[in-house]
């Protein structure tokens, strides 16, 4: 395995931005498997940092299905939009310009994310044909289409009674009244959105389900390939809800959640093969 961490300098970024890519061994000579997909993982924080363990714990699990990895540890408070956003979509950037080097499959580039994360892949799947992205990164704008998303627990929504609002005071700082309503994702879903996986509990206290249900309503409207699952028990934060994401004080491990890396695998695999059948 190739370890590589590549520190990111946007337009807004803060000095310790960076994304860790896990590239696996891919010898054409000895194996079937000639390039592999890719997955980005976006870890929560309430855009005010990122989390450890929605990092490693659910990479190691999507290596060992022979994705490639990369962990984005994105600018986050006081930091502001579009900072992240810009850098997620110079990691698929990096992707794309070594896509021969590490053998990946560049058509078939996920972005994960949990709880702010999962607003941020989705603001990425919302808003990567917006002209100002590709401009600002010097590349073609469908090099910035996730192949899809996983949204776990996500913040999505601006709105009164459903937002986490601390996300999106963080996000947007000075520009929170002015702005927040363009950044409820919810509003921003279109035909050209990527097809989508979601996943939360009712139990949530910290970002309601709501943000879910809301955001899967927008892709059915618009006839976006869509998998929700909501699971009646589990608290905000799980990440991949087993003994590697296990918290110092013992929380964190929801054996009812624990499917939902497996339920997301077979998603993907269907999504990478639907032109196939």
């Amino acid at each position: 395995m190739i370890l590589e961490t590549v520190k990111l300098q946007e337009e807004g970024s803060l000095p310790d931005a960076h994304v860790v890519f896990y590239i696996l061994d891919t010898p054409g000579d000895k194996l079937w498997i000639q390039k592999r997909p890719f997955v980005i993982l976006c870890p929560g924080g309430g855009y005010e940092r990122t989390s450890f363990r929605e990092g490693e714990p659910i990479a190691m699990y999507f290596l060992g299905k022979g994705y490639h990895v990369a962990i984005l540890r994105y600018s986050t408070a006081p930091a502001v939009f579009p900072a992240a956003l810009l850098e997620l979509g110079r990691t698929m950037a990096l992707i794309h310009e070594n896509g021969e080097k590490w053998k990946a499959d560049t058509d078939q580039i996920f972005v994960q994310g949990c709880s702010a994360g999962g607003h941020l892949a989705g603001t990425l799947g919302t808003m990567w044909q917006e002209p100002f992205l590709a401009q600002k990164l010097h590349v073609k704008a469908e090099d910035l289409r996730p192949a899809g998303l996983l949204l776990c627990y996500p913040v999505i929504s601006s709105k009164e009674g459903v937002a986490h609002e601390g996300s999106f005071r963080a996000l947007l700082g000075d520009r929170y009244e002015a702005e927040k309503e363009k950044l409820s994702l919810e509003d921003r879903v279109g035909e050209e959105t990527p097809p989508c996986f979601l996943w939360h509990t009712f139990a949530d206290a910290t970002v309601p389900v709501e943000n879910s249900l809301l955001m899967a309503g927008a892709l059915h409207r618009c006839h976006v390939k869509t998998e929700l699952h909501i699971f009646q028990e589990g608290v905000h934060g799980l990440g991949a809800a087993d003994e590697l994401s296990r918290r110092a004080d013992g929380s964190g491990v929801q054996r009812e959640c624990q499917c939902w890396t497996d339920l997301a695998y077979r998603w993907m695999e269907h999504i990478r093969h639907q032109d196939e059948k």
